[in-house]
């Protein structure tokens, strides 16, 4: 019997440490918790701010600010009172993001939800620099685009080295943190984008670029009939 019931606990351990976070899954499983996770890892922020700043609901955004909270993904850290009500501002605790273990554990339904609220981000994220004008306010800032073929090890590979640059990505940004703590400077926003995934087929490429001229016709095409 002590044998057995020594089996049953080891098993379940393992269970337990090589599963996937459902909490953070479950989190990550609406667009518009994403992004509001996304704010929280950076910043600590209220239901209303985060509001305003999606362009979302007051209502909704609580909403799905209660389900992170009961996820335990974010935490409250203070409240400041307004105008006759108390404000409440969170922060997050777990991060918006799920390594390439996780991400085989997903369900199927759900993967292409994430990756687009994901890719959503990424180009708000742009799009914001740019229109800012940080996106080009450092010279030694880098930006690059490096497609190829790989066999199934380069694959392995690379997949690995993308996972290690993030860990050391996440050890600056606390070693960050915890400077600016001290010194109580402002700090330097910084977004570092990391993807890794498989591209196009050759066939597939020229019927998009054929559609975007298609799309830009059609455009030229209606503001010529407005003029006229």
């Amino acid at each position: 019997m002590p044998p057995k019931n020594k089996t049953k606990t080891k098993t379940k351990t393992k269970s337990k440490n090589t599963g996937v976070d459902q909490r953070l899954v479950k989190a990550l499983a609406h667009p518009l918790r994403v992004e509001i996770l996304s704010i929280l890892n950076e910043r600590m922020a209220s239901p209303n701010e985060l509001s305003k700043e999606l362009d979302e609901g007051l209502s909704q955004v609580s909403y799905h600010v209660k389900v992170l909270k009961d996820f335990e993904c974010i935490e409250m850290v203070k409240t400041e009172p307004r105008r006759g009500a108390v404000e409440h501002y969170y922060r997050a605790t777990s991060r918006a993001y799920l390594n390439d273990s996780d991400w085989k554990k997903l369900p199927e339904s759900i993967k292409p939800g994430m990756s687009a609220a994901f890719v959503k981000l990424l180009i708000d994220d742009v799009i914001g620099a740019l229109n800012g004008g940080t996106f080009d306010k450092r010279d030694d800032r880098h930006v690059s685009w490096t497609p190829g073929v790989v066999d199934e090890q380069g694959w392995d590979e690379s997949v690995e080295l993308v996972n290690d640059t993030l860990a050391k990505i996440i050890k600056i940004h606390t070693g960050s943190a915890k400077r600016l703590a001290k010194s109580g400077e402002e700090g330097i926003p910084v977004s570092a984008v990391l993807m890794n995934f498989e591209g196009p087929p050759p066939e597939a490429k020229p019927a998009a670029r054929g559609s975007a001229k298609k799309g830009a016709k059609k455009a030229k095409a209606r503001k010529a009939a407005k003029k006229a």
